[in-house]
């Protein structure tokens, strides 16, 4: 069992630099083919300051830190009996090449389901830019399962 004492768990904020090739490289895998997501000068045509970012970008930012699984491993679950259960975004502003963002992530809920065989993690994370301007929120779910 997750122990719920984890609720509320507040991990150390980081920064990452928004950077104008990992924007390109990230829309070119994803297939974004929007010349807005790869071609400065569109970008700027379109009202943004630099390329912005494709919607799901920052899941990939908020992946930089040193461990990026440690907070699961500390909350006790096995990497083998855990699913990526639910992704979410909502933007307060926009984010473009440039900005350096600030993550700060939070354990917001911690629940079970089918007798326990289900646990489920709600994480969320504000991101904010270098002028202190709310960016962001982001939503995550994880599940482990219990293997019988």
């Amino acid at each position: 069992m997750i122990d719920r004492k984890h609720v509320g768990r507040v991990f150390p904020p980081y920064k990452v630099a928004v950077e104008k090739g990992r924007l390109r490289f990230f829309a070119k895998v994803i297939g974004e083919t929007n010349p807005v997501y790869s071609d400065e000068a569109a970008a700027k045509a379109a009202g943004y300051r630099s390329l912005p970012v494709p919607p799901t970008f920052l899941f990939s930012l908020e992946m930089d830190v040193a461990d990026p699984l440690a907070w699961i491993r500390e909350l006790g679950i096995a990497l083998p009996h855990l699913l990526h259960g639910e992704q979410s975004f909502t933007y307060h502003a926009p984010v473009c090449a440039g900005d350096v963002l600030s993550f700060a992530a939070k354990i917001a809920d911690i629940y079970e389901k089918r007798n326990s065989a289900l646990e489920f993690v709600v994480r969320q994370t504000r991101v904010s830019n270098q002028d202190g301007e709310h960016v962001a929120d982001l939503r995550s779910v994880i599940i482990s399962r219990a293997i019988a």
